[in-house]
């Protein structure tokens, strides 16, 4: 072999190899990140536990549970029965329909508790003199309607019959009025905001977004790609949600999952002023974005200025003022129950 076709062979294996590195590099930088492992704390009495950074106790202290009012004549229809003697808790719970719905609203019966003064869902051991029915007026399935009137009004019947009650039904007419009112109220002052944050190179594997989002408090939600910040008070919504795609997440092998884009939610009627959930949500997507290489956008993939974004906070303060001003509270029970 000459000379020169030593040198092309020699050429030609260089080429070839540069070739296949450059496809390597390219492979791997084409790889969805994956989550980092995570490091070993030794635990004292002996063998190696994992540290979760997302878990910290002293800063992510126990919440604290919610006292949960009952029926309200702001935002149900309410019927008094009234009995000639007190009735059993047991005879209140075997009574109840199946159902405990009418049409789109829900339908709930309470009694009286003599002994802590207050409306409750009936106990069994229980006696109650007083029981009421109540239905809403109004949700994000719109308001009460004739139909739903009436149905209410043969299902309370039917367990006032069942239980020997008197029931006094307010008229439907005005109660209807009542919910429309309502129901033009909450249209206008619901509001649901979300912003995507997109990759701005290498795709995501679910493993590497569960880590970052851990790491600022997400948990796991329900539903296969999807995770939640929780409240502060146990019973209430989550205050920010983050999705992604769900196929991604349940995937036979995650890691090998792409994930080009994830998206934080508020449900603002839901959350409560105090948890700050815009503002949590405008610092999440940032710190997410300068870790994991992404871009904060709107729906339509144009990139949020922040005067956008301030607008936006300015706009909410004026409407949870509107629903403190109606007594319907961002996060409380009733606003909660109205936007749903």
């Amino acid at each position: 072999m000459s000379t020169l076709q030593i040198s092309l062979a020699v050429a030609g294996g260089l080429v070839l190899a540069a070739v296949v590195a450059h496809g390597a590099w390219q492979s791997r930088r084409n790889q969805p990140r994956q989550a980092d492992p995570e490091p070993v704390r030794v635990d004292p009495e002996g063998g190696n536990t994992m540290f979760d950074p997302a878990f910290d106790a002293a800063q992510f202290p126990l919440p604290t549970p919610e006292k949960k009012p009952g029926l309200d004549a702001l935002i149900d229809v309410i019927v008094p029965l009234a009995f000639e003697h007190p009735v059993s808790g047991d005879a209140a719970l075997a009574a109840m329909p199946v159902t405990r719905r009418v049409g789109s609203k829900p339908f709930a019966l309470e009694g009286f508790n003599e002994q802590t003064l207050s409306w409750e869902f009936p106990q069994a051991g229980q006696r109650y003199k007083l029981m009421q029915a109540g239905v809403q007026l109004a949700n994000r399935s719109g308001a009460l309607n004739d139909i739903e009137y009436s149905e209410f009004v043969v299902k309370t019947q039917a367990y006032a019959d069942a239980m020997g009650a008197t029931p006094e039904f307010p008229e439907m007419r005005e109660e209807v009025a009542r919910a429309r009112e309502l129901d033009q109220f909450a249209s206008p002052h619901d509001a649901q905001l979300s912003v995507t944050l997109r990759a701005r190179h290498a795709a995501w594997s679910p493993g590497y977004v569960q880590q970052n989002a851990a790491r600022l408090g997400f948990v796991a939600g329900v539903i296969p790609g999807r995770m939640v910040l929780p409240a502060s008070v146990i019973g209430q919504s989550s205050v920010l949600g983050l999705t992604y795609d769900s196929q991604a997440a349940l995937a036979e092998d995650p890691t090998q999952s792409a994930i080009n884009e994830l998206s934080l939610s508020l449900d603002v009627p839901q959350v409560g002023r105090q948890e700050q959930a815009f503002a949590r949500m405008r610092l999440t997507a940032q710190q997410l974005a300068d870790t994991m290489d992404g871009l904060v956008t709107d729906d339509n993939g144009q990139p949020l200025s922040t005067q956008a974004l301030d607008a936006i906070g300015a706009e909410l303060e004026t409407l949870y003022d509107a629903l403190d001003a109606h007594d319907l509270s961002a996060g409380s029970v009733l606003a909660r129950r109205l936007f749903s």
